[in-house]
Formats: C-alpha cells, structure tokens, sequence
C-alpha cells in the first residue's frame, strides 16, 4: 500500500482502488491535508484505466467518520487564520468531485458518519449501511449548518424529511438510511471483507455492474422508525418558516412534537434559519450550485459568532450552554439570514 501519511491511506486491490480514514482516536475526523490527498488521488485513479472503482471506509471499530477537526478549525478560525477557508475550499471541491466522479465511488458506512464524514461519502454513487451505522448531521448545534452537499441530498430526502434532519441533527440508523436515501443499501458488517474481495476481483467500472455486485451481499435492514414518523413529520416540517414548525411542534401538546422543538431551540437560531432555507434552495439545484451556495454561506459563518461559541459550548469546554447571536428566533431578521446567501466579493468557488 502506498501510504501518503499516517492519516489517511491509499491502497490498491485488484481493479478497487481503496481509501482507509486513519484517525481512529479521533473517528477519523478530516483534516485539511486529508481532503488535499484524497482530491489528488482520486484525480490520479480517474484517469488510471486499471483502477475501476474506488472503495472508502474507515479504521477503527466506532466510525467512517465523524466529522471535521473542529477543534482545529476553532482554534485557527478564532485567531482570524486562513485554515478555515483553505479547508472549506479544499473540501467542497472534493465532496463535487465525489459526486461527478466517474467510476463507481463506494462508501462503507459502518460505524458514525456525521458533518464532513457525510461529505466523503454520501455525495458519491454507492452508499453502504451496516448495522454499526450511525448517520447525523448535527451541525446547527454547534452554529455551522449541513453543509458539504447537504443542501443537496437532504433536500432529496422522502418529502420533508430532509428539512427535519437538518433542523433537529436526528441520528439515523441503517433503515433510517436506506429510506431517507442516503445510504443505498443494508449490508451487515461482517459481510464487508468477502464484499470487498468482490468487488477487487470484479470489474465493476459499469455502475450498474457495481449495484448489482453489492446488491447481492445486501440485507433487509428492517423497519425504519423515520418511515413511522414521517405524517409528522411532514405536517410539521413543511411550514413556511422555523418560528411556525417550533410554535405548531409545541402547541401539538404530543411527547415527540415537545421533543423535536426542544431539540430546536437549543441550536443556534441563526443556523436553523439558513439550513432551513438552504434545504429548500437545495431542491432545485445541482450539485455544483449547491456547493457555490454552501461556500457563500460558510464564509459568513467562518467571519461570524455562532460557530465559534456552539464549538466552545459543545467540544472545547463542553458546559453545553451556548450563547447565541442572536439569541432567539425572532431575533435573526430576513436581511441576516439574506447576507450568508448573498455573492462574495472575491467570487465563488471554482471547480477547475
């Protein structure tokens, strides 16, 4: 194998080109350098005939991946350094060369996969759930919102299940997954390694050919309680603004409405306004323009309040009580929420 650091790992099997996700300590949280290697590789088995499809999953028992380095991005982000904009930069041209890529890219989601996790695999063409699955996209808990092309496939998500995602953070599970979407399949995690081989043995550069590879290692992942929830979902989840879902979710006087407006209000307001948009912007546009809006948008945040106190409140001190920016709903007005969509100054972000 060829190993470009101890982070991330590079491997060939047979016609699969493989990618491990080496933070196990740290769940295999991305780093900037991280997405800088795997955005060259993949370039590299692109053009690579002998390389048919690429296989990624994570080290470790716990997670794909987890996430971003926050901590990171805290630290440098705070300080007024340029990492913050290098990585986003950085990462949201890798999560579109994942989806337009053009062999078969194929994530094993065994284990966490959450914020930029979702990044490096959700957005390509076969996602693979075990049971060890854990899917959230959490991210307006700590003032950010569901970026690296959640704008995108929460926005494809069954109905309004995509906006109650992106506005409660609701962990899924491998039926959840598979019926939301963003996943395509169950396949039990002790089946990976002979599904691995497989496909290393096959020559699955046809997409189909891949799908039906994978299909026949795949099980029932049984009943999705998403898919239970889903009339209310629906009902509360397709008003027109975050202040009317929190009011009708708590008028509803039902122990899961009380729940969901609770989960709510405890992000960051201004980050539940723009996801919520931002999902329903998402629907009518293609990848690479969802991730033109998500660059303007995390800009403002990078530049802004939120982020920086939800990373305190949640990972650096950990007291779980965020002071917000404003600090309610009614507080953030249509002209804030208008300016994290607005055009940069320095032009949008280029995929050449």
């Amino acid at each position: 194998m060829t190993d470009t650091s101890d982070e991330i790992v590079f491997g060939r099997e047979g016609g699969l080109a493989t990618v491990l996700l080496n933070r196990p300590k740290a769940l295999n949280a991305l780093t900037h350098e991280m997405c800088v290697a795997l955005d060259g590789e993949l370039h590299g088995w692109a053009d690579d005939d002998s390389v048919k499809a690429v296989l990624v999953r994570g080290a470790g028992e716990k997670a794909f991946c987890a996430g971003g380095d926050i901590v990171k991005l805290y630290e440098e982000g705070r300080a007024g350094g340029q990492y913050p904009y290098d990585f986003y930069h950085d990462e949201y041209r890798t999560n579109a060369l994942i989806h337009y890529y053009p062999k078969p890219y194929i994530s094993l989601l065994d284990g966490i996969v959450m914020g930029g996790g979702c990044g490096v695999s959700i957005p390509g063409s076969h996602r693979i759930a075990t049971e060890k699955v854990m899917f959230a996209m959490p991210e307006t808990g700590i003032g950010l919102f569901p970026d690296v092309g959640g704008s995108f496939f929460l926005s494809r998500c069954p109905c309004h299940v995509g906006e109650y995602l992106a506005l409660t953070g609701a962990r899924l599970k491998a039926a959840d997954c598979v019926y939301a979407g963003v996943a395509d399949v169950h396949v039990p995690s002790g089946k990976l390694d002979a599904l691995s081989a497989k496909l290393a043995e096959t020559d699955v550069r046809d997409f189909d050919h891949a799908t039906a590879v994978i299909g026949a290692f795949s099980e029932d992942p049984g009943a999705s309680a998403l898919a239970e929830s889903r009339d209310e979902i629906d009902r509360f989840f397709s008003l027109g603004s975050v202040e009317e879902i929190v009011s009708a979710l708590q008028a509803d006087g039902g122990e899961w409405a009380a729940k969901q407006a609770k989960t709510i209000l405890s992000k960051s307001p201004t980050s539940s306004k723009i996801a919520l948009r931002q999902v329903r912007e998402g629907a009518s546009r293609d990848f690479y323009h969802c991730m033109q809006m998500e660059w303007r948008m995390v800009n403002r945040i990078i530049a802004g309040h939120d982020f920086y106190e939800g990373t305190r409140a949640t990972v650096i001190d950990k007291d779980q009580t965020p002071k917000w920016q404003p600090g309610t709903l009614e507080e953030v007005d249509q002209a804030a929420v208008d300016a994290y969509f607005a055009p940069l100054d320095k032009g949008d972000l280029s995929f050449d």
